[in-house]
């Protein structure tokens, strides 16, 4: 057969099967039981039929559902499987991977601006198997068949009531839709989200909406074993009951400690009250070195759109806390006091421009106004020579800034897979305050300015300058430089994966600091990207001034181990750190080395596991260059730039 008749025959046999896939699947579609659409208005079975029907219609068309069920069928044979991707290509697995999604920054939603929101029809997909972009997609084993029949998927009326920005009857408006794209992916119950558009038939003016979410598994078992006079116990439920209440709690025995054998912490919060995204907070603590009882209820500025947001925060405390000296004895300090804070801050609009929505036109002015208060019961006695940290004090400070953000989508960051939201824009807030505390009263100035963004094609950028102090009698105490480079590289491709460069630096300088206030380059886990140290505790890493730098290159493999991505990491951390008697250029640098791989499964709410091998040549009072380490690494987060409380420059 000549090259021609083959080709020919190719198409044919390519046609052939397009149109098998067809006829094999024309009844199928909309029969996932995992899967619901939600309508409020009425529970009659008919009307919900057609609803299921109309959504399910649109997202044929919108997410390529036929050509995704094509592909399953397709890719149970070679032959088939290499036909279609000779004809076929993976629109979003494409752009996921090699990071195109950031370039899909024209607002979906806005065609539709301005028109009237009808119905809206919440989707709940399983946390297992599919995912916004892709609602076909079956759970590949019966792990995660069973996972997705124990799990509580968030109820439908709790997305409605308590995580949209909008109802039925408001205008659309696409900035609004978006942001609440964004909202949805960053609550600690999802772990992907997606807002669709319907068009409604007949219609110029109403438009339906469906809200896609995909939760993550909430149930997250902790505790550990010692020996059998020494164990712990506990679980996190970040879900409960599909309210997306979030409880934590674990218990600690340790039979030979005579100062207290049994230890409890617990945690709960409710997020988002109803439609005015309050999240009230209860923590208590009952450990050996702490006792202490906590109630909270904040609201953000969870979109540049918030007009308000503000804390109410009250705590009793009981600590021993431990102190190391700059002469390197170590002291423990038992502490009793309480507190408590209260702040509020308001928002408005500058520089609107209609045709620049999502860049100038989401600049803002905030003013925030701000109340602490430190009542001690017990502590060292207070002096200026002796005791300046443990003051009661009450401080008021006042802060007015202006920010701009927008976010742009990525992948492969921080994340695994999932949607990223990056922040772009900047933040210049400037903070005066007053404290009266019992050594004297003081005034307090501070300013702090960042910015970040995406170069073009380079990568993303961000920095970070703040300065403040107290000052006193004319003179500044307590005073601290910040200075700060966070950038990562665009996504590369690999023959093994993708790839992206970190690189982190942090300056700190401070300006006449009490005796027991330092810096230290010192990091207990991680291998140093976006952390505070060089990847090791000592307690000889300690001083007033602090240059840290880390680079870090993070491969992301294709292996997939029972559901678990894995990422190959390598690492280099650079310190120095020095107290005011010797300049910091002219220390030793202390340096930490090391290669390590990390594991994560995004449908998890675990944090990633990460097992590291790493070589610190010349760390003080360090018998062992080589350590390894297996841990658990949290999800990071980007820097924003929501203003938010007033708050001390700090020290860190």
């Amino acid at each position: 057969m000549n090259r021609s008749a083959r080709n020919r025959f190719v198409c044919m046999l390519c046609h052939l099967l397009v149109w098998c896939v067809v006829l094999s699947g024309t009844g199928a579609h909309g029969q996932d039981d995992s899967t619901r659409y939600v309508s409020k208005k009425t529970n009659d079975s008919l009307a919900t039929k057609i609803a299921n029907i109309l959504a399910d219609s649109a997202l044929m068309q919108r997410d390529s559902v036929f050509y995704n069920r094509m592909k399953t069928k397709m890719y149970k044979h070679r032959l088939t499987r290499q036909l279609y991707d000779l004809v076929f290509q993976d629109v979003y697995n494409s752009q996921a991977k090699t990071g195109e999604v950031s370039q899909l920054e024209i607002n979906p939603f806005k065609p539709f601006e301005g028109r009237i929101i009808g119905d809206i029809y919440i989707r709940r997909l399983g946390v297992f198997g599919q995912s916004v972009y892709d609602t076909l997609r079956r759970p590949g084993n019966w792990i995660e068949r069973t996972g997705n029949r124990i799990h509580t998927n968030t109820r439908a009326n709790i997305i409605r009531r308590s995580y949209l920005l909008f109802k039925e009857g408001d205008e659309l408006n696409p900035t609004v839709l978006r942001d609440n794209e964004r909202l949805l992916r960053t609550t600690s119950i999802f772990h992907d989200a997606r807002i669709l558009v319907l068009p409604r038939a007949g219609s110029r003016q109403f438009v339906d909406v469906v809200v896609i979410t995909q939760d993550v598994w909430s149930l997250l078992p902790t505790g550990g074993v010692g020996s059998l006079n020494q164990f712990s116990v506990g679980f996190e439920q970040n879900n409960f009951r599909g309210l997306g209440h979030q409880f934590y709690a674990e218990v600690a025995y340790s039979g030979n400690d005579p100062r207290q054998k049994v230890e409890y912490k617990g945690r709960y919060t409710v997020p988002f009250i109803g439609k005015t995204f309050l999240t009230a907070q209860a923590e208590f603590f009952y450990l050996r070195d702490l006792k202490q009882l906590v109630f909270r209820i904040y609201r953000p500025f969870l979109t540049p759109d918030t007009k308000y947001a503000g804390s109410i925060e009250v705590n009793h405390t009981q600590v021993n806390n431990r102190v190391v000296a700059r002469n390197d004895s170590i002291l423990s300090v038992p502490l009793s006091y309480n507190y408590s804070d209260i702040w509020i801050g308001r928002s408005f609009r500058i520089f609107y421009s209609a045709n620049d929505a999502e860049g100038k036109g989401r600049s803002r002015l905030i003013i925030a106004l701000r109340n602490t208060n430190y009542d001690y019961f017990r502590r060292p006695t207070v002096t200026a020579d002796t005791n300046q940290l443990y003051q009661d004090s009450r401080t008021t400070l006042f802060s007015i800034g202006y920010s701009r953000r927008k976010y742009v989508r990525d992948v492969l960051i921080y994340g695994f897979g999932r949607t990223e939201d990056v922040p772009v824009g900047e933040a210049l807030s400037i903070v005066a305050g007053y404290d009266n505390a019992e050594l004297g009263p003081r005034k307090y100035g501070g300013i702090n300015f960042s910015q970040g963004k995406y170069l073009n094609k380079s990568g993303y950028l961000y920095a970070l300058a703040s300065v403040g102090g107290y000052i006193r009698n004319q003179q500044i105490e307590q005073g601290v430089l910040s200075l700060e480079a966070n950038y990562f590289s665009p996504l590369m491709r690999s023959k093994w994966g993708y790839m992206r460069h970190f690189f982190n630096t942090r300056y700190t300088a401070g300006i006449d600091r009490f005796d027991n206030e330092y810096v230290t380059l010192s990091s207990s886990s991680g291998s140093g990207i976006n952390t505070d140290g060089i990847g090791i505790n000592n307690d000889a890493l300690r001083g007033t001034n602090r240059w840290l730098i880390n680079y870090e290159n993070i491969l992301f493999s294709k292996l997939n181990l029972v559901g678990f991505r894995v990422a190959f990491i390598t690492f280099a951390n650079l310190g120095l750190v020095s107290f005011p008697d010797r300049p910091l250029l002219k220390g030793p640098i202390y340096q930490g080395y090391g290669i390590g791989f990390r594991l994560r499964n995004e449908n998890l709410t675990f944090n990633s596991f990460q097992i590291r091998l790493a070589y610190y040549p010349n760390i003080p009072n360090n018998s062992y260059p080589f350590r390894y380490a297996f841990e658990g690494i949290p999800v990071l987060r980007f820097r924003d730039f929501d203003l938010a409380a007033p708050q001390l420059i700090p020290y860190r």
